[in-house]
Protein backbone atom coordinates (compact mmCIF):
# COMPACT_ATOMS: atom_id res chain seq x y z
CA UNK A 1 0.00 0.00 0.00
CA UNK A 2 1.47 3.10 -1.19
CA UNK A 3 0.66 6.91 0.92
CA UNK A 4 -1.25 8.32 -2.67
CA UNK A 5 -3.23 5.05 -1.99
CA UNK A 6 -4.17 6.24 0.86
CA UNK A 7 -8.22 6.97 1.72
CA UNK A 8 -7.08 10.45 2.88
CA UNK A 9 -10.75 11.33 4.10
CA UNK A 10 -10.78 8.11 6.25
CA UNK A 11 -7.44 9.67 7.80
CA UNK A 12 -9.08 13.10 8.39
CA UNK A 13 -11.74 11.50 10.05
CA UNK A 14 -9.73 9.36 11.90
CA UNK A 15 -7.33 12.33 13.36
CA UNK A 16 -10.32 14.38 14.32
CA UNK A 17 -11.76 11.64 16.25
CA UNK A 18 -8.49 11.37 17.87
CA UNK A 19 -8.52 14.85 18.69
CA UNK A 20 -12.39 14.84 20.29
CA UNK A 21 -11.10 11.94 22.52
CA UNK A 22 -12.32 8.81 20.76
CA UNK A 23 -10.86 5.74 20.29
CA UNK A 24 -9.62 4.62 16.52
CA UNK A 25 -8.12 1.62 16.03
CA UNK A 26 -5.31 1.14 13.06
CA UNK A 27 -3.00 -0.69 11.48
CA UNK A 28 0.23 -0.94 11.82
CA UNK A 29 3.14 -3.10 10.57
CA UNK A 30 3.47 -5.21 13.42
CA UNK A 31 -0.52 -5.93 14.84
CA UNK A 32 -3.41 -3.19 14.91
CA UNK A 33 -3.48 -0.66 17.75
CA UNK A 34 -5.89 0.95 19.77
CA UNK A 35 -5.65 4.34 20.07
CA UNK A 36 -6.22 7.55 21.90
CA UNK A 37 -4.72 11.23 22.34
CA UNK A 38 -1.50 10.32 24.75
CA UNK A 39 -2.05 13.74 25.97
CA UNK A 40 -5.44 13.13 27.16
CA UNK A 41 -6.17 10.91 30.43
CA UNK A 42 -9.86 10.38 29.98
CA UNK A 43 -9.11 9.28 26.42
CA UNK A 44 -6.20 6.91 27.56
CA UNK A 45 -8.55 5.64 30.87
CA UNK A 46 -11.04 4.73 27.77
CA UNK A 47 -8.30 2.16 26.31
CA UNK A 48 -8.42 0.20 29.56
CA UNK A 49 -11.81 0.41 30.33
CA UNK A 50 -12.13 -0.61 26.79
CA UNK A 51 -9.40 -3.52 26.63
CA UNK A 52 -10.30 -4.70 30.51
CA UNK A 53 -6.65 -3.84 30.72
CA UNK A 54 -5.05 -3.42 34.17
CA UNK A 55 -4.33 -0.07 35.02
CA UNK A 56 -0.20 -0.60 35.74
CA UNK A 57 0.04 -1.53 33.09
CA UNK A 58 1.27 0.92 30.02
CA UNK A 59 0.72 1.62 27.00
CA UNK A 60 2.95 2.59 23.93
CA UNK A 61 3.15 6.07 22.26
CA UNK A 62 3.46 5.82 18.35
CA UNK A 63 4.83 9.13 16.89
CA UNK A 64 5.29 10.49 13.26
CA UNK A 65 8.18 10.20 11.75
CA UNK A 66 10.94 13.31 12.55
CA UNK A 67 8.70 13.77 16.22
CA UNK A 68 10.61 15.62 18.31
CA UNK A 69 12.06 12.89 21.19
CA UNK A 70 12.63 15.59 23.77
CA UNK A 71 8.76 16.67 24.12
CA UNK A 72 7.90 13.32 25.26
CA UNK A 73 11.08 12.19 26.70
CA UNK A 74 13.83 13.56 29.18
CA UNK A 75 17.58 12.51 29.78
CA UNK A 76 17.73 11.02 26.33
CA UNK A 77 20.67 9.00 26.12
CA UNK A 78 22.67 9.40 21.89
CA UNK A 79 21.93 5.64 22.11
CA UNK A 80 18.01 6.19 21.82
CA UNK A 81 18.85 8.64 18.86
CA UNK A 82 21.23 6.29 17.28
CA UNK A 83 18.58 3.70 17.43
CA UNK A 84 15.71 5.41 16.11
CA UNK A 85 17.97 6.51 13.00
CA UNK A 86 18.67 3.02 12.05
CA UNK A 87 15.35 1.13 13.06
CA UNK A 88 11.95 4.19 12.70
CA UNK A 89 9.90 4.11 10.98
CA UNK A 90 9.49 0.21 12.32
CA UNK A 91 9.41 -1.92 14.63
CA UNK A 92 11.09 -1.01 17.66
CA UNK A 93 9.53 0.88 21.06
CA UNK A 94 12.23 2.40 23.32
CA UNK A 95 11.44 3.08 27.27
CA UNK A 96 13.01 6.38 27.41
CA UNK A 97 12.71 8.45 30.83
CA UNK A 98 9.00 10.31 30.57
CA UNK A 99 8.89 14.03 30.29
CA UNK A 100 7.33 16.30 32.97
CA UNK A 101 4.73 17.48 30.77
CA UNK A 102 3.72 13.77 29.68
CA UNK A 103 0.63 12.29 31.87
CA UNK A 104 1.58 9.19 33.61
CA UNK A 105 -1.76 7.52 32.08
CA UNK A 106 0.40 6.39 29.44
CA UNK A 107 3.11 4.86 31.51
CA UNK A 108 0.95 2.74 34.23
CA UNK A 109 2.37 5.37 36.84
CA UNK A 110 6.04 4.79 35.57
CA UNK A 111 8.94 7.73 35.67
CA UNK A 112 8.99 6.00 32.19
CA UNK A 113 7.48 6.41 28.45
CA UNK A 114 7.65 3.73 25.51
CA UNK A 115 7.83 5.22 22.19
CA UNK A 116 7.85 4.33 18.95
CA UNK A 117 7.37 5.17 15.27
CA UNK A 118 5.28 2.57 13.35
CA UNK A 119 6.29 2.19 9.26
CA UNK A 120 2.81 1.11 7.81
CA UNK A 121 1.95 3.84 5.74
CA UNK A 122 -1.75 4.30 6.99
CA UNK A 123 -0.28 4.72 10.36
CA UNK A 124 2.25 6.93 9.20
CA UNK A 125 -0.45 8.86 7.51
CA UNK A 126 -2.96 9.17 10.40
CA UNK A 127 -0.05 10.38 12.74
CA UNK A 128 0.85 13.05 10.69
CA UNK A 129 -2.79 14.06 10.59
CA UNK A 130 -3.34 14.13 14.25
CA UNK A 131 -2.20 17.40 15.88
CA UNK A 132 -0.35 18.40 12.86
CA UNK A 133 2.03 15.69 13.20
CA UNK A 134 2.97 16.68 16.32
CA UNK A 135 0.62 14.36 18.92
CA UNK A 136 1.08 10.90 19.92
CA UNK A 137 -1.17 8.78 19.63
CA UNK A 138 -1.03 5.83 22.77
CA UNK A 139 -1.99 2.31 21.28
CA UNK A 140 -2.24 -1.34 22.78
CA UNK A 141 -2.95 -3.94 20.30
CA UNK A 142 -6.22 -3.60 19.67
CA UNK A 143 -7.89 -6.70 21.11
CA UNK A 144 -9.64 -7.40 24.83
CA UNK A 145 -6.51 -7.70 27.24
CA UNK A 146 -4.48 -11.06 27.20
CA UNK A 147 -6.02 -12.23 23.82
CA UNK A 148 -4.41 -12.96 20.67
CA UNK A 149 -3.73 -9.33 18.97
CA UNK A 150 -5.01 -8.65 15.63
CA UNK A 151 -3.51 -8.25 12.60
CA UNK A 152 -6.36 -7.89 10.18
CA UNK A 153 -9.06 -5.03 10.69
CA UNK A 154 -11.48 -7.82 10.80
CA UNK A 155 -10.32 -9.25 13.86
CA UNK A 156 -10.69 -5.67 15.78
CA UNK A 157 -14.59 -5.68 14.60
CA UNK A 158 -14.71 -9.58 15.92
CA UNK A 159 -13.42 -7.64 19.20
CA UNK A 160 -14.78 -4.46 19.54
CA UNK A 161 -17.62 -4.39 17.05
CA UNK A 162 -20.66 -4.87 19.61
CA UNK A 163 -19.65 -2.69 22.10
CA UNK A 164 -19.74 0.66 20.29
CA UNK A 165 -16.18 1.56 22.47
CA UNK A 166 -14.40 2.24 18.77
CA UNK A 167 -15.22 5.20 16.83
CA UNK A 168 -13.48 4.06 13.88
CA UNK A 169 -11.61 1.38 12.36
CA UNK A 170 -8.82 2.09 9.66
CA UNK A 171 -7.95 -1.05 7.31
CA UNK A 172 -4.74 -1.47 5.83
CA UNK A 173 -4.93 -5.16 5.34
CA UNK A 174 -2.70 -7.50 6.93
CA UNK A 175 -0.15 -6.51 9.41
CA UNK A 176 3.34 -7.55 8.18
CA UNK A 177 5.60 -8.27 10.76
CA UNK A 178 2.52 -10.22 12.71
CA UNK A 179 3.67 -10.16 16.20
CA UNK A 180 4.24 -6.88 18.43
CA UNK A 181 7.17 -4.44 18.48
CA UNK A 182 10.50 -5.07 20.20
CA UNK A 183 11.01 -3.66 23.74
CA UNK A 184 14.23 -2.33 24.53
CA UNK A 185 14.72 -0.47 27.68
CA UNK A 186 17.44 2.61 27.83
CA UNK A 187 15.88 4.27 30.79
CA UNK A 188 18.90 2.84 33.33
CA UNK A 189 21.75 3.11 30.78
CA UNK A 190 23.99 4.07 32.86
CA UNK A 191 23.76 1.45 35.84
CA UNK A 192 22.21 -1.27 33.85
CA UNK A 193 22.72 -0.98 30.42
CA UNK A 194 20.40 -2.01 27.35
CA UNK A 195 17.76 -4.35 28.18
CA UNK A 196 15.65 -5.90 25.74
CA UNK A 197 11.90 -6.55 27.63
CA UNK A 198 10.48 -7.70 24.94
CA UNK A 199 11.56 -9.80 21.57
CA UNK A 200 10.51 -8.99 18.30
CA UNK A 201 11.18 -8.80 14.95
CA UNK A 202 14.62 -6.82 15.18
CA UNK A 203 16.78 -8.91 17.29
CA UNK A 204 18.93 -8.25 20.61
CA UNK A 205 21.82 -8.49 17.44
CA UNK A 206 20.53 -5.98 15.77
CA UNK A 207 20.60 -3.75 18.25
CA UNK A 208 23.93 -4.36 19.30
CA UNK A 209 25.42 -4.06 16.03
CA UNK A 210 23.83 -0.05 16.27
CA UNK A 211 24.79 0.64 20.20
CA UNK A 212 27.96 -1.54 20.81
CA UNK A 213 26.24 -3.27 23.68
CA UNK A 214 24.28 -6.62 23.75
CA UNK A 215 20.98 -5.97 25.59
CA UNK A 216 20.77 -7.97 28.68
CA UNK A 217 17.59 -9.72 30.42
CA UNK A 218 15.18 -8.30 32.28
CA UNK A 219 15.92 -7.85 36.09
CA UNK A 220 13.79 -7.63 38.94
CA UNK A 221 13.49 -3.53 39.03
CA UNK A 222 12.79 -3.26 35.04
CA UNK A 223 10.30 -1.20 34.13
CA UNK A 224 6.77 -2.53 33.22
CA UNK A 225 6.20 -3.01 29.65
CA UNK A 226 3.58 -3.89 27.45
CA UNK A 227 2.87 -7.38 26.58
CA UNK A 228 5.67 -8.87 29.35
CA UNK A 229 2.93 -10.89 31.51
CA UNK A 230 3.64 -14.50 32.10
CA UNK A 231 -0.03 -14.73 30.38
CA UNK A 232 -1.12 -12.94 27.26
CA UNK A 233 -1.82 -13.60 23.57
CA UNK A 234 -3.89 -16.33 24.43
CA UNK A 235 -7.12 -17.86 22.44
CA UNK A 236 -9.90 -19.11 24.47
CA UNK A 237 -8.58 -22.27 23.41
CA UNK A 238 -6.26 -23.88 25.35
CA UNK A 239 -2.66 -23.91 23.92
CA UNK A 240 0.04 -26.28 24.22
CA UNK A 241 3.35 -26.57 22.78
CA UNK A 242 5.20 -29.99 21.41
CA UNK A 243 8.52 -30.94 19.45
CA UNK A 244 7.66 -33.10 16.42
CA UNK A 245 8.00 -36.68 17.34
CA UNK A 246 6.11 -36.33 20.88
CA UNK A 247 3.84 -33.90 18.71
CA UNK A 248 3.05 -37.21 16.62
CA UNK A 249 2.44 -39.27 19.47
CA UNK A 250 0.29 -36.77 21.03
CA UNK A 251 -1.83 -36.35 17.77
CA UNK A 252 -2.57 -40.39 18.02
CA UNK A 253 -3.31 -40.57 21.36
CA UNK A 254 -5.73 -37.93 21.51
CA UNK A 255 -7.53 -38.94 18.48
CA UNK A 256 -7.48 -42.37 20.19
CA UNK A 257 -9.27 -40.57 23.09
CA UNK A 258 -11.97 -39.23 20.84
CA UNK A 259 -10.51 -35.37 21.68
CA UNK A 260 -10.38 -32.89 18.80
CA UNK A 261 -7.33 -31.13 18.39
CA UNK A 262 -6.41 -27.99 16.06
CA UNK A 263 -3.05 -27.81 15.38
CA UNK A 264 -0.62 -25.27 13.97
CA UNK A 265 2.62 -26.71 12.16
CA UNK A 266 5.29 -25.96 9.82
CA UNK A 267 6.97 -29.63 9.17
CA UNK A 268 5.03 -33.21 7.94
CA UNK A 269 2.46 -33.68 10.28
CA UNK A 270 -0.58 -36.85 10.23
CA UNK A 271 -4.32 -35.05 9.38
CA UNK A 272 -6.14 -34.06 12.63
CA UNK A 273 -9.62 -32.36 13.43
CA UNK A 274 -8.00 -28.96 12.36
CA UNK A 275 -5.00 -27.52 11.03
CA UNK A 276 -3.02 -25.04 9.45
CA UNK A 277 0.85 -24.79 8.19
CA UNK A 278 2.62 -22.00 8.08
CA UNK A 279 5.99 -21.06 7.07
CA UNK A 280 9.03 -22.80 8.14
CA UNK A 281 11.03 -19.70 8.63
CA UNK A 282 10.84 -16.95 11.36
CA UNK A 283 9.67 -13.83 9.53
CA UNK A 284 6.91 -15.90 7.83
CA UNK A 285 5.87 -18.11 10.59
CA UNK A 286 5.25 -14.61 12.96
CA UNK A 287 3.18 -13.20 10.31
CA UNK A 288 1.12 -15.87 9.79
CA UNK A 289 0.55 -16.91 13.69
CA UNK A 290 -1.72 -14.87 15.03
CA UNK A 291 -4.30 -15.53 12.22
CA UNK A 292 -3.91 -18.96 13.06
CA UNK A 293 -4.56 -18.93 16.30
CA UNK A 294 -7.70 -16.83 16.33
CA UNK A 295 -8.53 -19.58 13.18
CA UNK A 296 -7.76 -22.63 14.74
CA UNK A 297 -9.93 -21.13 18.18
CA UNK A 298 -12.89 -21.05 15.93
CA UNK A 299 -13.00 -25.02 15.17
CA UNK A 300 -14.74 -26.22 18.29
CA UNK A 301 -11.50 -28.21 19.34
CA UNK A 302 -10.65 -29.13 22.74
CA UNK A 303 -7.42 -28.22 22.42
CA UNK A 304 -4.85 -25.82 19.88
CA UNK A 305 -1.69 -27.65 19.62
CA UNK A 306 1.79 -26.05 18.02
CA UNK A 307 4.69 -27.29 16.89
CA UNK A 308 7.41 -26.12 19.33
CA UNK A 309 9.88 -23.80 16.63
CA UNK A 310 13.90 -24.66 16.65
CA UNK A 311 15.35 -22.80 19.77
CA UNK A 312 17.84 -19.91 17.93
CA UNK A 313 17.66 -16.55 18.17
CA UNK A 314 16.04 -15.43 15.06
CA UNK A 315 12.87 -17.53 16.75
CA UNK A 316 13.21 -15.74 19.43
CA UNK A 317 9.63 -13.21 19.35
CA UNK A 318 7.71 -16.30 17.96
CA UNK A 319 8.67 -18.59 21.06
CA UNK A 320 8.18 -15.74 23.41
CA UNK A 321 4.83 -15.63 21.77
CA UNK A 322 3.71 -19.15 22.09
CA UNK A 323 5.02 -19.48 25.67
CA UNK A 324 3.07 -16.48 26.62
CA UNK A 325 -0.08 -18.22 24.81
CA UNK A 326 0.30 -21.60 26.24
CA UNK A 327 0.82 -20.09 30.26
CA UNK A 328 -1.28 -21.94 32.33
CA UNK A 329 -1.42 -24.89 30.33
CA UNK A 330 0.57 -27.49 31.95
CA UNK A 331 -0.71 -30.78 32.39
CA UNK A 332 -3.43 -29.75 29.64
CA UNK A 333 -2.56 -32.54 27.41
CA UNK A 334 -2.60 -35.24 30.14
CA UNK A 335 -5.46 -34.02 31.48
CA UNK A 336 -7.67 -34.74 28.26
CA UNK A 337 -6.18 -38.03 27.68
CA UNK A 338 -6.98 -39.04 31.42
CA UNK A 339 -10.38 -37.87 31.07
CA UNK A 340 -11.28 -39.71 28.42
CA UNK A 341 -8.84 -43.15 28.87
CA UNK A 342 -11.03 -45.97 29.87
CA UNK A 343 -10.77 -47.06 32.76
CA UNK A 344 -9.62 -51.20 33.32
Amino acid sequence: MELQDLDQAAIAAAARALEDGALVAFPTETVYGLGADAENPAAVAAIYAAKGRPQDHPVIVHLAPDAPLDYWATDIPREAHALAEAFWPGPLTMILKRAANIPDAVSGGQDTVGLRCPSHPVAIALLRAFKGGKGGVAAPSANKFGAVSPTLAQHVRDEFGQDGSVAMVLDGGASQVGIESTIVDLSRLATHGPVLLRPGHISADAIAAVIDQVPSAPDAAAPRASGTLESHYAPHTPVAMQDGAQLRQTLAELAAAGRKVALIHYSDMPPTHAALRLPATPDGFAHALYAALRAMDGQGADLILVEAPPQDGAWLGVNDRLRRAAHGSTGIVHGLLNQFTPKA
